[in-house]
């Protein structure tokens, strides 16, 4: 990105020539004819116009200048950090043997005439075990009752009740598989009739697990068309990570189990209990994570020669933002020996096996030796033998915000796998932030000089947060305050992920992962004040919902200005990119009413705002709350889009 020329000199050519004929009558009082017909002053504006066009050229100090003027004071620039997603391997059939989907596996958005397609990774090998029910067992809400084995009566065709005849929360029906199934997509084929009364076949109060060998982890159930257990159908449960072998009702399987619990506002609950009368099991998919980078392993970079200060290029920048800091190997004689990448060379000795990375140019740099005023070398870092191979054992290059896709759209397989017909994400990827702009880091220069790497004020702390983490869209610091509304002198930094610019946000998107949590704790628990409490934590979102009713005007539709004004409602109360100035939500703004007549009215093809209702909303339980005309926010709280509802009225109805 070209920056806005800036004027390190702003004399221009008649400022010059001013400039030396006020010196000529300070320093040369007998030269007394200033006149342009003076052969003097001839010169003396030669030499200006020469001075004129390098004063121009200095001004125009292009991009590669500003990162070498940044690098002398430490600052480099960000590198983009990569979206990730969840990919789904459905096989074309139930196998007898092990499906194996291996690390570095490609999948694709599908190519266009317009951009290349989007290119995800596979990162770990994904095993797609086989699986077949070998037990059933079913368990009631009553504390201290063991799981009863419920195998032979199904096996006879005696229909055993999944729950209690009466059901309560807390029943649960047990599947045990002949295996566990970590990270599989099982399919439960299930023979059942209609006598699982009162539930609502199509949101039933229920919950799948899976036993991971500490408790029972959720499972997302992909589709159900049993009916809630009232029909003959198929239930299909992605099965988390963490599955494996246990021993439930003096049984040795890899349980599942589908639990009741508490029925919602308004949800029914079951008044008896479904009866199975035959089961099946198989696995037909698995998931696995992959990234939005393309992932490099042992990659030579070149040979030392034996001095200090080597630079060696890296074939496939830049380098992606990842979980942990880069490894180099340098060869000897008892192998290959690791060195560790640091930020500086700051504190490292003479033996110590550092490594500094830029990631944006994608150099490796090997420590200086720097000369001390007695005329000797201090080495900071060790020097890699000469003739030794330096080669990266593992890196990703690619990443950006391009690569948060919507869901669906990674279908197409670049390295098919056998026996898998189709791939897919089942939700967004996210993540995925584009490198720092130059721009952006001649701003954070300064900041940087001030803070001197330390957390002492807010704006210390959200520097740093976003140093740790720049795939973070927003940080805020704020104090933290007790139950009486005092401040307790502890630090909340507030982080805002990435997400996909998709229109309605998924409100599980917007949870922090545990590696970026991780990251800035570590980050700025090296450089906070002695004694500060940081705690680094995502925003309260605040759900807001919005029941409008519009009259559209001549020539217009009414289900283009619907989609049309619920966008724009998504669009404003974006903690991300919304709000008055489009930069996302300011933390702690109320949300009024009379602002959503001003986003709905500027729409094209609105003639009327007849009525506008603003509710609270609560995103997890979707419960939403009384309406109000003005919806007050904490400090802390951020205004999020949720389940706005547009009546429009056509012209002349």
């Amino acid at each position: 990105m070209t920056l806005p020329m800036p004027n390190l000199d702003d004399r221009r050519f008649q400022d010059l020539v001013d400039e030396a004929k006020y010196l000529v009558q300070r320093n040369c009082p007998e030269w007394t004819d200033h006149n342009v017909s003076d052969p003097g002053v001839t010169l003396i504006e030669t030499f200006a116009q020469m001075v004129d066009q390098l004063l121009y050229r200095l001004n125009r100090v292009p991009d590669l200048h500003y990162l070498r003027f940044l690098d002398l004071i430490g600052v480099r620039l960000f590198p983009p950090a990569a979206a990730r997603a969840d990919v789904t391997f459905w096989l074309s059939a139930a196998r007898d043997v092990p499906v194996v989907v291996a690390a570095g596996k490609q999948v694709a958005s599908v190519r266009n005439e317009v951009e290349d397609p989007v290119v995800f990774t596979v990162e770990r090998t994904l095993n797609i075990v086989p699986c077949s029910l070998a037990h059933l067992a079913t368990a009631t809400a009553e504390a201290g009752v063991p799981p009863v084995d419920r195998t032979d009566e199904l096996l006879v065709g005696g229909g055993p009740a999944a729950f209690a005849e009466t059901p309560a929360p807390g029943d649960a029906v047990l599947f045990g598989l002949s295996d566990a199934v970590p990270g599989c997509a099982v399919l439960l084929r299930i023979d059942c009739e209609v006598e699982g009364q009162g539930v609502d076949p199509h949101d039933p109060p229920w919950l799948w697990e899976a036993w991971d060998g500490t408790g029972w982890a959720a499972c997302e159930v992909d589709r159900d068309s049993t009916g809630a257990f009232n029909r003959a159908g198929d239930i299909v449960v992605h099965v988390p990570d963490g599955h494996t072998m246990s021993v439930l009702a003096r049984q040795r399987a890899g349980w599942l189990r589908c639990r009741l619990v508490e029925a919602k506002q308004h949800q029914p609950f079951y008044q008896r209990s479904p009866r199975l009368h035959a089961v099946e099991a198989s696995t037909i998919g698995g998931t696995a994570a992959a990234v939005h980078a393309e992932i490099i392993r042992n990659e030579v970079v070149g040979t030392s020669d034996g001095t200090p200060g080597q630079r060696f290029p890296l074939g496939r920048p830049p380098v992606v933002v990842g979980e942990g800091e880069l490894v180099v190997e340098v060869s000897g004689p008892d192998g290959w020996q690791p060195w560790t990448e640091v930020r500086s060379f700051a504190d490292s000795g003479p033996d110590d096996r550092h490594v500094v990375l830029d990631r944006v140019g994608g150099q490796v740099e090997f420590g200086p030796a720097v000369r001390q005023p007695e005329g000797g070398l201090r080495h900071y870092g060790a020097v890699p033998a000469k003739s030794a191979a330096i080669r990266v054992p593992e890196y990703r290059s690619g990443g950006g915000r391009r690569g948060n896709v919507a869901r669906e759209v990674l279908e197409v397989q670049r390295d098919p796998v056998p026996f898998v017909s189709s791939v897919v994400n089942r939700r967004p990827a996210i993540g995925g932030v584009d490198g720092e702009s130059v721009r952006d880091a001649a701003v954070r220069g300064p900041l940087l000089l001030r803070t001197r790497d330390r957390a002492v004020i807010a704006e210390d702390y959200e520097q740093l947060a976003r140093e740790a983490a720049p795939e973070a869209a927003r940080v805020r610091c704020i104090p933290a305050h007790g139950a009486d509304g005092r401040e307790t002198g502890a630090i909340r930094v507030l982080v805002v992920p990435a997400v996909p610019d998709t229109g309605e946000l998924a409100f599980a998107t917007l949870m922090l992962e545990p590696g970026m949590r991780g990251r800035i704790e570590r980050h700025l628990g090296e450089r906070r004040c002695v004694g500060a409490l940081v705690s680094v934590e995502p925003p309260f979102y605040q759900g807001v919902t919005v029941v409008a009713r519009l009259r559209a005007r001549r020539r217009t539709t009414a289900g283009t200005l619907g989609a049309r004004a619920t966008q724009a409602l998504y669009d404003y109360f974006n903690p991300i990119s919304g709000g008055p100035d489009g930069d996302g939500w300011p933390f702690g703004r109320p949300v009024q009413s009379g602002e959503v007549f001003a986003v709905l009215q500027r729409l094209p093809g609105v003639e009327l705002v007849e009525d506008v209702r603003l509710f609270a909303a609560n995103p997890i339980t979707r419960e939403r709350g009384e309406q109000v005309d003005r919806l007050d926010l904490p400090p802390n709280a951020l205004a999020f889009s949720f389940g706005h509802q547009v009546r429009v009225r056509e012209a002349g109805a």
